[in-house]
């Protein structure tokens, strides 16, 4: 059934109004406001209060907030320091990826002796790393540009192209009960192409909004030109069978400072230009971005959890240790040192709404029973909600090591 248009407003209304008040909250007992903005959603949705429920324009704008939040991402991310990360950020993305899917299908197969396919669905679940969770945090942490950052936001880059690959052939196992090669092939192919042309695309036609503001004599170029031009690159990013929000982190590294076209072509762009895309763009993300965060809430329905069930306790747990340890072992293969190896697979731990796409699909296409599905929620939920305490409490027992790390580098 429609709802109607008064109520969607109201329930947009209380969703940014919940979310600053959280956050607000949040950040007074120095919280990580994403917590706070996470809170807002369990509160307001079916695990508490019952009042708000995921419709497709809360998704459409939870899913303009991530887009706009990874074009603020590439917009700050130094590409030089990214590509130097590159072997590192590969090594914990792929460690981080494989180490949960075996252990995760290990456990569910042999150990719980569910099917194959549910095994294959609930492993897929424990691969996920939710890149706006993260992100976040290591921005609260003010780590986000830090060697560590770079390394992370590299690597939750590349889990999500992984993980896109992962639920395709999932999603055909499922549904035809085979898997088709060249499909996951395909996919690959087309997502190489977009990141290898999208942000030299993205540098010309900011180019040309560059010289468009300049003689232009109405307000709002920049912003209009740049939410328009992100948002295109966001749909040519599903296009190639990639996530959205690549498109905007790709249109982002293209705008960045640091940004640099091969062969030694350049197009010159004033730096005044670039703190003004900055300035302008800050406010139109600080908008949308709280409402992806509440989204996540929203559709945790934490009231569904047979709570009393023995099977959902040890599934749960057993999951839960697979879903931080196959992290963190993720972190350990990286050639960094002790306290930054941790840290790396610490800050891949978060699932959120990546995990939340895989085990809505395992329950939509049946391959989930309830208590599955209620262990999994449950996992995503901890390691959702709980990463950013422990992750600000690992830099602030270890933050001198960091600091003395940096101090040596310069």
């Amino acid at each position: 059934m429609p709802v109607e248009t008064h109520v969607l407003l109201l329930q947009l209304a209380g969703i940014l109004v919940a979310a600053r008040l959280f956050a607000e909250l949040a950040a007074h007992y120095r919280i990580p406001r994403v917590i706070g903005e996470l809170l807002a959603g369990v509160v307001l949705g079916p695990s508490v209060l019952g009042w708000i429920e995921p419709n497709e324009l809360i998704r459409l704008l939870a899913e303009i907030g991530i887009i706009l939040l990874l074009f603020e991402v590439g917009l700050e991310t130094d590409l030089g320091r990214l590509i130097q990360a590159g072997s590192s950020a590969l090594r914990l993305a792929l460690a981080g990826f494989f180490v949960p899917l075996l252990l995760g299908f290990g456990i569910c197969y042999y150990t719980f002796g569910l099917p194959m396919l549910v095994s294959l669905f609930v492993a897929g679940t424990l691969t996920a790393t939710s890149i706006g969770v993260t992100v976040r945090i290591l921005e609260e942490l003010q780590r986000k540009a830090s060697p560590e950052g770079q390394i992370v936001i590299g690597a939750a880059v590349v889990d999500d192209v992984l993980g896109v690959v992962l639920l395709a052939v999932l999603y055909e196992f499922a549904t035809t009960g085979l898997v088709n090669p060249s499909n996951a092939g395909r996919v690959i192919a087309l997502v190489a192409v977009f990141f290898v042309t999208a942000p030299l695309l993205a540098k010309m036609l900011s180019y040309a909004i560059y010289r468009f503001n300049a003689v232009s004599r109405a307000p709002g170029v920049i912003p209009i030109a740049l939410v328009a031009l992100v948002l295109s690159f966001a749909a040519l990013a599903h296009i190639a069978g990639a996530p959205e929000l690549l498109g905007g982190f790709a249109a982002g590294i293209a705008l960045s400072r640091r940004f640099f076209l091969p062969l030694g072509l350049t197009l010159r762009v004033d730096p005044e230009f670039s703190k003004e895309i900055h300035s302008q763009m800050r406010p139109i993300i600080h908008l949308f971005t709280p409402i992806f965060f509440v989204m996540v809430g929203l559709s945790l329905d934490l009231s569904s959890v047979d709570w009393g069930s023995a099977f959902f306790w040890v599934f749960s747990l057993a999951l839960l240790v697979v879903a931080i340890a196959g992290k963190i072992a993720g972190g350990l293969v990286v050639a960094e040192r002790p306290h930054v190896r941790i840290v790396l697979g610490m800050a891949m731990v978060p699932r959120g709404e990546v995990g939340l796409i895989f085990a809505e699909l395992g329950r939509v296409s049946g391959v989930f029973d309830n208590d599955t599905y209620a262990a999994v929620v449950i996992v995503i939920a901890y390691t959702t909600l709980l990463s950013p305490f422990w992750i600000k409490l690992y830099y602030r027992l270890f933050g001198h090591r960091f600091a003395a790390d940096e101090r040596a580098a310069l």
